[in-house]
């Protein structure tokens, strides 16, 4: 069935796919490879989406959108900078201890908005120079070159220092105040953070650390559905994008007799059930819109619903059915989605297409719309912007659903596959 629907929507993806890869095209900076982190004039680089960006540059070639010479160009840019960035724990820098910056300055690349040194957001970024290190394995200088810097980067990360004297992982840091207090607890996107830092060869965390982080997991039962629970849908979808967890199990998910890509397929449906509840009766709600996720949304409005007041959100991570929620729905995790549940997923963002033309506009996914905020000419509010890891995670998990390119590429990166080993993963393609 799911073929089907898949050959019968092969022209439909490839124009969403597209759509979201000319983000990395239009937003990098061609002197130092440095991704915006969305389409705002002012926006900083966001290192995640670089990552996101080394990536897609791979489908680009595959799909013939972009030249090899051009990714190759492209990528060894983004590379040097990283590795000839100024470190340290002072002021103008733009990492330290392998580590990097959440936010960096498009030109200049260092750090901005006092932000954290993101361990999440460097492991998302380390997972594309892995990409680009595995797939650009031909002979010439600059593909050597790019092998090289990339295995460079990772080796440098100190992840053993990240632990922040405990366990499993802090956060983040930051350059007078330290480790982060806020931690980690509960099933969330780090799943690629854990993986690629039990398989250092330089600075490996103990498996002990990924154990102590499933003491936190919370398994429910939602709608029919047993679930590990995470509200917002990108959770399910990000680790997603580079490892392929399709009938690998670790001990937590051998228990349960699951495993996470399965676990993603029942989060989506959980969000389609909770789209069509609609509990708090926001507008446009049903089974065919929803996708509650970290995304933009209209702060400051607020709407009323069964004589009472609510609030809306700005930049916020959404979920379902445990809120927040504010009415506000991203479309991108829905294109995040088809991997594990094409045959709601691709009705879903043909449905807002067709019931909101000026919401995605040439295939173009924004960071968010909201039904119940109308607009002075009666349209449902939408998001001004696009945001770099909406656009990075669609080209990703759309081109793993029509190819596999991505994971069948990880498929063959040792740190990967050492790193799934020691979390104690087994079975499926790790055999």
């Amino acid at each position: 069935m799911t073929d089907t629907i898949l050959k019968d929507n092969e022209s439909f993806l490839e124009q969403l796919e597209r759509a979201a890869f000319d983000y990395f095209i239009k937003f990098a900076n061609p002197a130092n490879g440095l991704i915006a982190d969305s389409s705002r004039a002012d926006s900083p680089c966001s290192i995640a989406v670089t990552g996101f960006g080394l990536t897609s540059y791979v489908v680009g070639v595959e799909r013939g959108w972009i030249s090899r010479e051009d990714a190759i160009h492209r990528t060894l840019k983004t590379l040097e900078f990283f590795w000839n960035s100024p470190s340290g724990s002072g002021d103008n820098v733009t990492g330290y201890n392998g580590f990097f910056y959440h936010f960096l300055d498009m030109h200049t690349g260092l750090r901005v908005w006092d932000c954290e040194l993101s361990m999440i957001d460097t492991a998302l970024l380390i997972a594309g120079m892995l990409t680009v290190g595995i797939y650009f394995s031909g002979s010439n200088p600059d593909e050597c070159r790019i092998r090289e810097l990339s295995d460079q980067l990772y080796r440098r990360v100190d992840w053993e220092w990240a632990r922040n004297k405990g366990n499993s992982l802090s956060q983040g840091w930051k350059p007078g105040c330290g480790f982060l207090h806020y931690g980690w607890d509960g099933y969330n996107e780090g799943m690629i953070l854990y993986t690629l830092a039990m398989a250092s060869p330089s600075h490996p965390l103990h498996p002990d650390g990924y154990k102590e982080w499933g003491l936190t997991y919370q398994w429910e039962n939602i709608y029919g559905h047993d679930v590990l629970y995470a509200g917002p849908l990108f959770i399910h979808q990000f680790s997603h994008a580079w490892i392929d967890f399709r009938g690998i199990r670790d001990v937590f998910m051998r228990e349960k007799c699951s495993d996470y890509f399965q676990n993603s397929r029942s989060a989506t449906f959980i969000q389609r059930e909770y789209g069509r509840l609609n509990p708090l009766r926001f507008a446009g709600y049903n089974e065919n819109c929803w996708g509650l996720s970290a995304g933009d949304g209209p702060a400051g409005k607020t709407v009323r619903i069964a004589q009472r007041e609510r609030p809306c959100f700005g930049y916020s991570a959404r979920g379902a059915p445990f809120g927040p929620d504010d009415g506000t729905i991203n479309p991108a995790v829905i294109a995040g989605a088809i991997p594990f549940a094409a045959e709601i997923a691709i009705p879903a963002l043909k449905h807002i297409i067709e019931t909101y033309p000026y919401v995605i506009q040439e295939h173009r996914i924004p960071g968010g719309f909201n039904a119940s905020v109308k607009t002075v000419d009666g349209h449902a509010w939408v998001a001004e912007d696009y945001f770099g890891l909406d656009q990075g995670a669609i080209v990703l998990m759309i081109e793993n659903t029509r190819s596999n390119l991505i994971w069948n590429l990880l498929h063959q990166c040792p740190y990967i596959v050492s790193g799934l080993k020691r979390a104690g993963f087994q079975g499926g393609w790790l055999s």
